[in-house]
């Protein structure tokens, strides 16, 4: 058992060993024979930039076993799919489970399942919801889509907008809106840069605001027409016509509330047209203008807040979770392990008996990828490269690991598992927003790391098509190696299996998908089985757990003697391949020597098969393994 190559008392090299062509039955297609068909390596120790150049030619790995799919043979073809952080469009289900989980977070979210969440001896001391990205336990960076500027930025708005949820319940109380209805809740929005007015006295600078008062005049029209067209109403002709529907006059009710000291301090409040405008004071107005934040309110001993206010703010306190995202080595962790054997027997339904430690540990935790420690010199980011397990607690309690390895171009993701009591959290989809996030922000410490993978996009594999919603994605052309977008290749993929993406030229003009945006993307990658929703696993199915067979079948280790569909070389010259024997290094045509006929013959076919699957540059670098 391993956790990470270790380079210590070795040199830091990628040492295979050739496993040939294997077939196995497919989780996909679910087909009876055993039509998988792949090309397998065993890795000993792989470098991070070996990694990346397979991950390029269509390679990723389980654990310490690497393998391929041979594309013209394969049942389901595997395309892998990336994505360019920096060009990242969410779409608006994405957009939506980000706000899903900042209102549990919040307190806000309402649950239709009790939620058992970990009793936090320290939770009761939380005075607003938050995202904390910790770091490892040899870092100092956050592993997060956002920074504490902008978390604390989040929390304020919330802070404004409960507060105006605060005042229209006052006036729903004295009478002075109507009672019986349900008014929508405020939403602050912070103002951009580019659309702030100074005011008139030069001053005050406008921060924030909310059209919550033409949301409230319009609830109260449609209410006002469905009780004068002889419907049921709770809302009294009364109160109807002792509240002024204009938009301005309701925003002018609540910024004069809003305005009194017991709400909001080192703020000015005002109404302006029908919009609740927030600007910062003379005071404050250089912290604005670089921050863009204000400062919480806190609870102090002496007692200067409202009674009224401090209640309100313990009851926010009790609502409060918090969400800690932390990112460590890939080590085994019993508390993991436990809840990845929830999460197998729970949403996929395997039998307890197979989610052994074992499985798991050769699964998820051993890697072959050498550690490269953190450095200076915006080559490394502050993590370091290698295989790491991304941890989602809320209020202490671990909910969700992502499993990825780090390397120099790209973060790849590699499994998800998550407490199923959390579905309705969508913790796939939420991870992988996290962990393009991640990307986004490293790229400041390395230049190079650019892209997020997401493994292998299977066209003919309706459950696996939702990876393509993450625009604008790109699949790897399975003769070529070059990336093609994901609209053009799509009409190539709707015609039959394996395609040559690179081809696409041969289209006709109004073969090209028809819309290239998020939107239309999320929409026609989801058959509405629901299979991405009730399975919400960012990756997962396409990684199956293969085992190595020291009593492996002749079927399994065939040597290649055709031309592979992937391939590009035609019985290619061998003789620089990178051999290793006895712990020795040398080149195939400094062996070949020593070899009889018959032994050469039958090296040279493999030493060609293997370099078809890793090119010829990999099988010059990477030590071939002869025993």
């Amino acid at each position: 058992m391993k956790n990470e190559a270790s380079s210590s008392n070795s040199r830091e090299e990628s040492l295979v060993v050739d496993c040939g062509r294997r077939r196995s039955s497919c989780g996909y297609c679910k087909s009876s024979g055993r039509t998988s068909i792949s090309h397998g390596l065993w890795a000993h120790s792989l470098t991070v930039n070996d990694y990346q150049d397979l991950l390029d030619r269509g390679w990723r790995r389980c654990g310490c076993f690497l393998y391929k799919p041979e594309m013209e043979r394969t049942c389901c073809p595997s395309y892998t799919i990336r994505l360019k952080a920096s060009d990242f469009v969410p779409s608006k289900e994405q957009r939506r489970v980000c706000r899903r989980m900042q209102r549990f977070l919040d307190g806000t979210l309402e649950v239709s399942k009790p939620m058992e969440l970990a009793d936090d001896e320290n939770a009761s001391t939380h005075t607003s919801s938050s995202v904390n990205h910790l770091v490892s336990k040899s870092g100092n960076e956050p592993f997060s889509c956002g920074n504490k500027r902008e978390n604390k930025a989040e929390e304020f708005l919330h802070h404004l907008s409960n507060q105006i949820d605060k005042v229209v319940h006052a006036y729903i109380e004295s009478g002075e809106f109507p009672s019986g209805i349900q008014l929508p809740k405020a939403v602050v929005k912070m103002v951009s840069h580019s659309k702030r007015k100074l005011s008139v006295e030069g001053s005050e600078d406008l921060l924030y605001t909310s059209n919550i008062a033409f949301q409230i005049a319009a609830t109260l029209r449609r209410t006002g027409s469905a009780e004068r067209d002889g419907q049921q109403s709770q809302i009294s002709r009364h109160s109807a016509e002792k509240i002024d529907l204009c938009p301005k006059s309701i925003a002018e009710k609540l910024a004069f509330s809003l305005n009194q000291p017991a709400n909001i301090s080192g703020m000015s409040i005002r109404a302006c047209n029908g919009h609740i405008n927030f600007y910062s004071t003379a005071k404050s107005a250089s912290l604005h203008r670089d921050v863009q934040i204000v400062a919480l309110p806190e609870e102090s001993g002496g007692g200067s807040q409202s009674s009224s206010a401090k209640k309100s703010f313990e009851h926010r306190q009790g609502q409060k979770r918090k969400l800690e995202i932390r990112l460590k080595r890939s080590n085994f962790d019993p508390e993991e392990y436990a809840l990845y054997k929830q999460y197998q027997i729970k949403v996929h339904n395997d039998p307890p008996d197979h989610v052994t430690e074992s499985s798991y540990r050769r699964f998820l935790v051993d890697t072959p990828l050498f550690f490269v420690s953190p450095s200076a010199d915006g080559m490394v980011p502050p993590f370091g490269f290698g295989s790491f397990h991304q941890q989602y607690f809320i209020d202490g309690k671990l909910v969700a690991v992502g499993v990825v390895d780090i390397l120099p171009g790209c973060l790849s993701s590699k499994y998800l598992f998550w407490d199923p009591d959390y579905a309705f959290l969508s913790l796939g989809k939420y991870s992988a927003l996290q962990e393009i996030g991640w990307v986004k922000e490293n790229q400041a410490y390395c230049a190079s790391l650019q892209y997020y993978y997401m493994g292998y996009y299977i066209h003919s594999c309706s459950k696996m098509r939702y990876k393509a919603a993450y625009y604008p994605s790109e699949l790897l052309c399975p003769l070529r190696y070059q990336w093609v977008a994901f609209h053009i290749a799509r009409p190539m993929l709707d015609k039959k299996k394996y395609a040559v993406l690179t081809d696409y030229a041969s289209l006709q003009d109004g073969e090209f998908s028809q819309s290239c945006n998020p939107e239309s993307l999320m929409d026609s990658q989801n058959d509405g089985n629901g299979l991405e929703d009730s399975n919400d696993v960012f990756m997962g199915d396409d990684e199956q757990m293969i085992e190595i067979e020291s009593d492996s079948s002749d079927d399994e280790l065939e040597p290649e003697t055709s031309g592979l569909g992937s391939g590009t070389i035609d019985d290619g010259d061998v003789t620089n391949v990178l051999v290793g024997l006895r712990g020795s290094r040398l080149r195939y045509k400094d062996l070949q020597r020593a070899l009889g006929p018959t032994e050469r013959n039958y090296l040279e076919t493999q030493l060609r098969g293997y370099q078809r699957v890793v090119g010829v540059e990999l099988s010059e670098r990477m030590v071939y393994s002869l025993g």
